[in-house]
């Protein structure tokens, strides 16, 4: 099977390619974080790695509290007196 000496598409130009960096985020996965595409209006709302860390962050406590309160054992229904 031979080789397209250049298989790549007409509107691209080799010139678009050259600041690419092989392995962007090699050694920040290696120290476990991280890393997730948002929705363009989400990017928008949170322009910082940090806005959506202290965003999800506030979630997570949020959640946590709620899970707690909802946790609570019910109280038993009280009994009508009869008339």
């Amino acid at each position: 099977m031979k080789k397209a000496k250049d298989d790549m598409r007409a509107e691209y130009k080799r010139s678009d390619f050259t600041n690419l960096e092989r392995g962007r985020f090699h050694k920040e996965a290696l120290k476990g974080t991280s890393v997730a595409l948002l929705d363009p209006a989400i990017a928008k709302a949170f322009p910082t790695s940090e806005a959506v860390n202290e965003a999800l962050l506030g979630l997570l406590t949020l959640a946590q509290q709620t899970a707690h309160v909802a946790a609570r054992p019910k109280r038993p229904a009280r009994k009508r007196a009869t008339a």
